[in-house]
């Protein structure tokens, strides 16, 4: 009988021996790998961590006590030990398990997360909690109380706030264990000096003898009293173990490994000791990313967060199901051409080289773009730099990081007046990431910046456009956003130059009964939307370009005439496109409430597919066109709307009702 149907929770699995741990182990790599394969998802990181987490729900009980993700892309197996294995068919649909930890589907996930660097502080947070409500774990008053642990991985414990949680953990006087997941892997292969310390680290031969000089070890280390208590607290396993004159003992965190984190039995005993141990520790773990999966251990970066994919297990081939050009791949080859025709040019990414088309960049231009690992912020304040002294930096970021790094775009790019180029990648709905990854409010972050030059990518046409348009822009900060998905040829493979603060039309009726200023990719869903509405609705459609400067002299002609404006945009309803397009109207002096707005509603979008998502808001060619025929009608309220929960603000109201 197979085990993995049978765990309803952690409980059952405390009640296995050795190899039946090992023997779920296996289930649960073929479970995720068979259901990855037909829907995508994020394959290698789980498969990297099945011990560890078994050995994690074996020793502790995350019921009662704290578990904290860091990230949140390797809990696959958490949630199948966790009572969710019948929603693993629905991987990352509404229906089914989402792809990050989500405190909505179960109590054993915390918080939201698929941001790295978060794990340790909000663990600290709920530490202190634990402590002010006296529920905390002490060997001595509470042997029952709350233990904390927090999952990290190597690469994301680079980046700036897991530096800072590591800071104040150092200053916590109970139990609090930082499991550090080494796998010698982000999405990519990690940047920078820390990854090169682990690297050193992983093939330094001293822990084969760590039983022997730990004692000697410890007399010598800073604070030695406090660390001499320790070491009698500690259990013989974590002692021969201990690692001499580590980064994190410096942040006041005992720290213990590396040790395999394959071996259940050595994982358990570890674990084991850590759940008493009163005081902060961090526990090295080395893991294979990808493990039991062979293409995956090959290629951990393809298979991150593949898209459905075929296996011959016989040949030991996979073929990764196509479904056309994306705009990342259009994407690295504009950008690469650019940097041939431009030595001025620089590109950069955070550890998203693959996500982004940076890789292609990169293996073309070494010496001029650069991966700065999971550091958004530093790399903005890098690429400001590179602009000072007269280069021109372009940025590859996702949509939803740029958030980590908006505070240098404001101070050390936009309030200096340096040219620093954002290319937004995963812009809008990004589909089974969630919640967690849209990227929604990109516009209303950076159209508060002066002189700012905000625009989205229609098609592949329009994207290279704006990138040539960018690479002449000194005036300030750019962007452009694009979504995760594939380019269209509906609008043909060319397209004018970029003027700033210019739309493009696309069809211009001599009197059109309505004007849709469609912002990005939605200007290809309004023209399958006119199809849809027929001859009888004259429809005249531009292609925005801009969301900072909108076009103002088009809004002042179309008001003007009394041409009612239903704009349209893959992103959040405050702040955006439409609010732009609503601020013009109203500094001209002009009738706003000719304007309506379409765009995500101001609500969570949980996970789905993209074109789910966007049929669920209205921005798919049937509710586009639906939002036609209600603008036409004077503003009635669309036909056919869809039943959903976030209905408020997908088609704003007139804006003098």
């Amino acid at each position: 009988m197979r085990l993995l149907p049978t765990i309803q929770s952690p409980a059952d699995i405390k009640a296995l021996k050795t190899p039946e741990l090992e023997e779920l182990a296996s289930e649960i790599r073929e479970a995720i790998i068979a259901q990855v394969s037909k829907t995508g998802g994020h394959l290698a990181p789980n498969l990297g961590v099945v011990e560890l987490t078994l050995a994690l729900h074996y020793v502790f009980d995350f019921g009662y006590d704290r578990l904290l993700f860091d990230v949140g892309h390797q809990c696959y197996p958490h949630k199948l030990v966790t009572g969710r294995y019948p929603m693993l068919e629905k991987l990352r649909t509404r229906e089914g398990m989402a792809g990050f930890p989500e405190p909505r589907e179960s109590a054993y996930d915390l918080f939201s997360v698929g941001h790295a660097g978060t794990g340790i502080s909000t663990a600290v947070g709920m530490a202190r909690g634990d402590e002010l409500n006296k529920e905390s774990f002490d060997p001595h008053a509470r042997p029952d109380g709350r233990r904390i642990a927090a999952l990290v991985g190597d690469a994301s414990i680079v980046n700036g706030l897991a530096m800072e949680g590591l800071n104040n953990a150092g200053t916590l006087k109970r139990q609090f264990l930082v499991v550090l997941n080494d796998n010698g892997m982000s999405i990519s292969k990690p940047q920078g000096a820390l990854a090169q310390y682990f690297d050193r680290l992983r093939i330094n031969p001293i822990y084969g003898e760590m039983k022997r000089t730990a004692k000697r070890m410890l007399d010598k280390l800073p604070g030695g009293s406090v660390f001499e208590e320790a070491y009698h607290r500690m259990g013989e396993a974590a002692k021969a173990a201990i690692a001499e004159n580590t980064v994190f003992e410096h942040f006041g965190l005992i720290t213990v490994g590396p040790i395999d984190g394959h071996d259940l039995p050595t994982l358990i005993e570890f674990f084991s000791e850590a759940r008493e141990f009163d005081r902060p520790m961090v526990l090295h773990v080395k893991t294979v990313k990808g493990k039991g999966f062979e293409v995956a251990e090959d290629d951990a970066s393809t298979f991150h967060s593949p898209a459905a994919f075929t296996f011959d297990p016989d040949s030991c081939r996979v073929e990764m199901k196509k479904s056309g050009r994306s705009f990342t791949s259009a994407f690295a080859d504009a950008m690469t051409d650019l940097m041939e025709r431009d030595e001025r040019i620089v590109g950069c990414t955070a550890a998203m080289p693959g996500g982004t088309g940076m890789d292609k960049v990169m293996s073309r231009f070494p010496d001029r773009s650069f991966d700065t690992g999971i550091c958004e912020s530093h790399a903005m304040d890098m690429m400001a730099g590179l602009a000072k002294t007269g280069f021109k930096p372009f940025f590859a970021v996702y949509s939803t990081f740029l958030q980590r790094a908006f505070d240098q775009a404001f101070q050390e790019a936009s309030l200096q007046g340096l040219p620093v180029r954002l290319c937004l990648d995963r812009a809008g709905l990004v589909g089974g990431d969630g919640a967690v990854h849209h990227g929604f409010c990109d516009v209303s972050l950076l159209r508060t910046l002066p002189n700012a030059a905000i625009m989205a990518a229609a098609d592949e046409a329009s994207l290279r456009a704006s990138l040539e348009f960018m690479a002449g822009y000194e005036d300030g900060l750019s962007a452009v956003r694009y979504p995760r998905d594939n380019v269209s040829v509906a609008l043909g493979d060319v397209c004018p130059p970029f003027e700033l603060g210019r739309a493009r039309p696309v069809t211009e009726p001599d009197q059109p009964d309505v004007a849709v200023l469609a912002f990005g990719t939605p200007v290809i869903a309004a023209h399958e939307a006119l199809d849809l509405v027929g001859p009888e609705i004259r429809v005249a459609l531009y292609d925005a370009r801009f969301a900072k400067p909108v076009d103002e002299a088009l809004i002042r002609s179309l008001l003007q005439k009394r041409v009612p404006i239903l704009t349209i945009e893959d992103h959040g309803i405050h702040g955006g496109f439409g609010a732009a397009v609503v601020e013009a109207a109203s500094d001209l002096g002009l009738d706003a409430g000719k304007i309506t707005r379409l765009a995500l509603p101001d609500d969570w979008i949980l996970q789905d597919s993209r074109s789910a998502q966007l049929a669920e808001v209205g921005l798919d060619a049937q509710g586009i066109a639906s939002a036609i025929r209600a603008v036409a009608a004077e503003g009635g309220a669309p036909e056919g709307q869809p039943e959903v929960k976030v209905v408020p603000g997908r088609v704003g109201a007139p804006q003098n009702a």
